[in-house]
């Protein structure tokens, strides 16, 4: 057993979701979106390099010697399966350990809103989950595409970086392809599942303007395309993939957009009133007529009001999902109010009053 596998056991005792390690300061545990350092020295240098040779294939340690970052998955015996990034900073190497459970969630264990069923249920055209990192984008389409594969005959083609969870084939059939290990790029890899038969195609990450045409491409030619952008919102994911491409292609990806673009969620983990979890809190745009002609006459910051008044088609801003979810009781207010964009709408469900010191006075 690799000696790195202690630490990671003790991440799952505590119920953990990441572990990072460090050189130069203690193992530090994520806990429900809290960073808490463990009971341990402070990590050397060769300390930890040697504790992370132990995993590393050949290739693997080539790569990173020659100044490469590594993502990658590393199965404990004792504790399952970790999304792996290895990446050296100013005073040595440095690991971040991500826990993949065994069992692919569900949308309804996940509590997401029936709008994430029905987006599902497209023929083709573009779905985009984003948010920041760490906000749960990978556990959203996993979930997504079990429910595809229990409920649709499909060929789905899964472009990852790295493979997180793995699916098994039940009505669909789930072909899942590694950056680095199966395929070069991802553009590379949506060229390939076009000559692939596809019907659904997961892009694990849309970070380049060839990933994005690629995408766009294979959305338009009668495949469902889903993706993720680090972007907040709907408007800015819009103005991300528009700013991506060349200025030539400008009107052409505006027509895009409105034509074959389905909806896009962006996601935040929230804690829960206990502190023992975190809830899921989605931004849904659909796109109606309405909004492709705001994308179409270049008036995109009108969109927000479409989602606040959408909610018959499972539109709603961040903070009316933020809202309904602290009147139901699923979230710490004192949270939902650092995450609220209207920090008004919550000031008045605050337990611990420290929060407001540092808001401007006229939004309270």
């Amino acid at each position: 057993m690799a000696r790195i596998d202690s630490f990671l056991k003790l991440c799952m005792d505590q119920n953990c979701s990441d572990i990072h390690l460090a050189v130069g300061v203690p193992p530090m545990l994520r806990m429900h979106g809290d960073l808490l350092p463990i009971k341990f020295r402070d990590l050397a240098a060769q300390e930890l390099q040697s504790y992370i040779d132990e995993i590393l294939t050949k290739t693997q340690k080539r790569k990173f010697e020659s100044g490469h970052d590594l993502d990658f998955s590393y199965v404990s015996e004792e504790s399952g399966r970790f999304r792996v990034n290895l990446f050296r900073k100013a005073t040595g190497i440095g690991a971040t350990f991500r826990f993949i459970p065994t069992e692919v969630p569900t949308l309804e264990k996940l509590n997401l809103p029936p709008i994430c069923k029905q987006v599902c249920d497209n023929q083709q055209g573009m779905v985009l989950v984003t948010g920041s990192t760490g906000t749960g984008k990978s556990t959203t389409l996993a979930a997504m595409i079990d429910y595809l594969n229990r409920s649709r005959a499909l060929n789905i083609i899964s472009l990852e970086d790295p493979i997180e969870f793995v699916h098994k084939s039940y009505k669909s059939q789930i072909i899942q392809r590694e950056l680095g290990t199966h395929l070069p790029s991802f553009a590379d890899g949506i060229r390939a599942a076009l000559r692939e038969d596809p019907d659904v195609i997961l892009v694990g990450e849309m970070r380049d303007t060839e990933t994005i045409s690629m995408a766009m491409t294979a959305a338009e030619t009668g495949h469902l395309v889903f993706g993720t952008l680090h972007t907040i919102g709907a408007v800015k994911t819009i103005d991300r993939i528009v700013d991506a491409l060349p200025s030539d292609m400008k009107e052409q990806t505006k027509s895009f957009l409105g034509q074959s673009l389905k909806a896009v969620m962006t996601q935040n983990l929230v804690k829960t009133p206990e502190g023992k979890g975190r809830h899921a809190c989605l931004e849904v745009m659909v796109m109606t007529r309405a909004i492709a002609n705001l994308i179409q006459t270049e008036q995109v910051h009108q969109i927000p009001s479409q989602l606040q008044t959408g909610g018959d088609m499972g539109m709603q801003l961040m903070d009316q999902a933020l809202l309904s979810a602290v009147n139901r009781k699923e979230i710490d207010p004192d949270d939902a109010f650092r995450y609220a964009t209207d920090k008004s709408l919550f000031a008045k469900f605050v337990t611990d009053t420290s929060v407001l010191k540092n808001v401007d006075p006229p939004q309270l």
